[in-house]
Formats: C-alpha cells, sequence, structure tokens
C-alpha cells in the first residue's frame, strides 16, 4: 500500500476472465486493498453464466442454486498501473468457491493451470506466442450497426503508418501497451482497412494466457476512451474478411535444467522431434472438438471458408499458411507450431487450454501426423472439414470424451449449457438479413 500511494495509485482494479474471456471487474479503494487480500470480493456465481446481453443462463450452479458466491482475492503478483488512468493499477484475481476453498468451476484460469498440471507430471511445460487481431470502428448512425469501419483502405496488409492511419491509434496503442508491460513486442494494419494485429512475446503459458486477456481488455478499453470501438470479433463487417487467433506453441522439457526446445531435434522428419509430431498429430485428432473453444460463437464460422487464409480443413504444412497447423521455419530454440484454427473472440484461457490438451494427448498417444500439406490448401478431397457451425462444434467436444477429460466434467457441461443457449437465442432472433431478404417480396 505505501509502495502505490507513493507511486500516485489510489485505486486497485481487480479483474478476472468469465468464460467468454470478457473481464468481471470491481474497483478498490487503496485503503480496503487489505479487507479484499484477507477476506476476498463477493461476486455472484451467475457472472460466469452471464450473457453478453445480460441474460442469465440456466447453467448448473447458478440460477438453480439460488445465486450463490464466489470470492475473489487479488493477485499482487500481477499489479500493474494502467498507463491511461491515472491512479489506477490493475490486477488479475484469484476466483473460488466459498464452500470449498476450491477454485471456482467454471474459471479459465484455473482450468488452463489444471491443464498444465498435467503436462508437468509428463515432463513438458508449453510455451505460448498469441497472435490477435482486430477491428477498429467509427460511429455511424446510418449503419444498422451503429458501427463503420475505421478505415475502408484497401491493400494496406504488412503496412504502417497514416496510409491507413489517419488518427496513429497504432502508434499510440504500442506506447500505452508497452507502459503496461504485458510483452508487447510489434504492431501493423492487417489486411482490411480497420484491421490491426499486435503481436505479444512468447512465454510460459498461463503467462501468455494473462498477457493476451488483459491485451484484448486494454485495447477495448482505449478504443472507447476516444469514442471508438474495437472488436475481437471473428467477423464483423460483411465487407471484410475475419480477425484470427493464432497461437505459436513450443514445449521446454522440464526433467532436466536446460533440456531446451522439445520440438526440435535436427536428426527428425523435418527437422522436428518426436513430441512435436505427436504434438501435431494430437491437435488433428482432436480438431473437431478444440474448434468449440477456438470458434466459440455464431459469428465465429462466417470468417471460414475457402480461400479465407482461415483454416476450415483438418491438415498441416511446413510454413504453410493454408494449413490448419502451420509449422513455421525456424528450428532450434524457435522450433514450434503454429495453430491458425482460433478467431478473435476465443477466451485466450481456453484456447490455450484445450490446445495443450489436444497436444498433450497426442504426445501421449504417440501417433505420428499423416503426411504435410503441399501447396495450397482448401481441397476437400485431400483433408477432412472442420464443423461448420457452432452447434456441430459443440457436439464434436461433447463426443470428444478424451479431450473432455482433460478439460473436467464440471467446465465442459458449463461450457456446453452457456452455448447452446446462446443458439437458442439467436435462432429466435430475426435478423436484418431476412427482414431484406422476405419482408418486400414474400
Amino acid at each position: 500500500m505505501q509502495r502505490l500511494a507513493a507511486e500516485g495509485i489510489d485505486v486497485v482494479r481487480v479483474t478476472y476472465p468469465d468464460l467468454i474471456g470478457t473481464d468481471r471487474a470491481r474497483d478498490i479503494l487503496l485503503d480496503h486493498l487489505p479487507s479484499a487480500c484477507d477476506h476476498g470480493l463477493a461476486f455472484c456465481r451467475a457472472v460466469y453464466h452471464t450473457s453478453p446481453q445480460g441474460d442469465v443462463v440456466p447453467v448448473s450452479g447458478g440460477l438453480d442454486a439460488g445465486l450463490p458466491d464466489i470470492t475473489v482475492r487479488p493477485d499482487l503478483d500481477t499489479l500493474v498501473p494502467l498507463p491511461w488512468e491515472p491512479g489506477v493499477a490493475s490486477c488479475l484475481a484469484e476466483v473460488t468457491d466459498p464452500a470449498t476453498g476450491l477454485p471456482a468451476p467454471e474459471s479459465p484460469r484455473d482450468l488452463l493451470r489444471t491443464v498444465l498440471a498435467r503436462c508437468a507430471e509428463h515432463g513438458l511445460r508449453p510455451v505460448v506466442g498469441p497472435e490477435l487481431e482486430y477491428f477498429l470502428g467509427d460511429e455511424d448512425p446510418a449503419s444498422p450497426s451503429g458501427w463503420k469501419r475505421y478505415s475502408g483502405a484497401a491493400g494496406v496488409v504488412y503496412t504502417a503508418g497514416l496510409r491507413a492511419d489517419g488518427d496513429n491509434h497504432l502508434l499510440r496503442t504500442l506506447r500505452l501497451l508497452r507502459d503496461m508491460n504485458i510483452g508487447v513486442t510489434s504492431g501493423n494494419h492487417e489486411f482490411d482497412g480497420g484491421q490491426f494485429e499486435i503481436n505479444l512475446t512468447h512465454s510460459d503459458a498461463l503467462s501468455a494466457a494473462d498477457r493476451a486477456f488483459r491485451f484484448k481488455s486494454a485495447i477495448k478499453e482505449l478504443a472507447r476512451k476516444e469514442g471508438k470501438l474495437a472488436t475481437f470479433m471473428a467477423k464483423p463487417f460483411n465487407d471484410a474478411g475475419g480477425s484470427g487467433f493464432h497461437l505459436h506453441l513450443s514445449c521446454d522439457s522440464s526433467d532436466e535444467a536446460g533440456a531446451g526446445n522439445a520440438f526440435d531435434d535436427p536428426a527428425g522428419p523435418y527437422g522436428l522431434s518426436a513430441t512435436a509430431r505427436h504434438a501435431v498429430a494430437g491437435i488433428l485428432a482432436h480438431a473437431p472438438a478444440l474448434a468449440a473453444l477456438a470458434n466459440p460463437t455464431v459469428n465465429s464460422y462466417k470468417r471460414f471458408g475457402p480461400d479465407t487464409l482461415a483454416p476450415w480443413l483438418i491438415d498441416w504444412g511446413l510454413d504453410n499458411r493454408s494449413a490448419m497447423v502451420r509449422i513455421p521455419p525456424e528450428r532450434g530454440s524457435g522450433a514450434r507450431l503454429e495453430l491458425r484454427l482460433g478467431d478473435a473472440s476465443a477466451n485466450p484461457y481456453l484456447l490455450i487450454a484445450g490446445t495443450v490438451a489436444a497436444a498433450l494427448l497426442g504426445v501421449l498417444a504417440g501417433e505420428e501426423p499423416p503426411g504435410p500439406l503441399e501447396g495450397y490448401g482448401y481441397d476437400t478431397a485431400r483433408a477432412a472439414v472442420l464443423p461448420m457451425s457452432l452447434p456441430a462444434a459443440l457436439d464434436a467436444l461433447e463426443a470428444d470424451t478424451e479431450l473432455t477429460d482433460v478439460l473436467g466434467k464440471d467446465f465442459t457441461d458449463s461450457f456446453l449449457s452457456y452455448k447452446r443457449n446462446e443458439i437458442e437465442r439467436f435462432q429466435r432472433h430475426v435478423t436484418d438479413w431476412e427482414f431484406t431478404e422476405y419482408a418486400y417480396h414474400l
């Protein structure tokens, strides 16, 4: 408290992710921080079951249990000042069930910890580098959504500067995120106008998930501060492509100090170790179920299709961006796989937990992947198609008992209930497309 006060901090924002990766939080005046640490903050457990529109979804342990509490305590090791909010520092939280003292069953952060503990039992420490894309929007009263793309400039992929960023959004954001110390390294305009990508450095998997979660929250907050909308929705605009959430994954061997990258083997096929090849095979085998975590919304599946650079076939390739799993060309300490399946709406903790769980199952099974994709992909004669809708992906997740055994029954049941309610609400909603298509002629 003395250190924070000396730095001019008088408020601590305690934050944690819900099931969809949205930040839930409470601001605490500095004088009350000791109480928050000792006794915890009471939140309703149904916060994990609350939809983006504020509906409380009937998930077991929420409404049916009388809307009980969860206890949230600040994780002071994660304290960081918010550069755009003078006097405010933010930290992540530990979330427990007060009845048992155990982690809350739906806590995404604790789900990832559980999966990583399984990896540690087999001498593996996953290392993850997140890559996230997002769209920036300006208010537009003439648009049905109320928003339009910040820039409609074409041909701006891999560019920087004012050509497609007249307000210098990217530079301003990079500097603020640097000062937040969450491992941001670089950024550029992405394929479509108004779309950006900002890269984060690699680290152990839990730290990577924490930083990706805080990154997404910060981007949305900074945009709102300027009267704009930043969205990680998979495909927010009909006239543009989608936004991805690519994961770079490798593993360190933790059975001996300095063992190095467990994915590298100069004498192995493709310069990859058996561990790496088995991990690829596991991700391919569990890809249909993994899609439910990597592509978790109704909108997610509008990002897929031929020539979208969003993978919709279950395949892998050597430095091939049309494959679902790409092996970048680096070897040695840089040997890794890149899962290109995820879209930007994915909860970082769940995407990383599911990917690591699938890779671990592959390592334990010890099977080899099929031959790598050669040339341009998207040929259904060469590889199986991923689930093409959220209902199909949820069914695949429920059916994949190997993967759900690693993720745990409590989490899986809650996630399936929550997401199937989302589908039901969407199916009952009359969209603008339906009115435009049918109202005049029928």
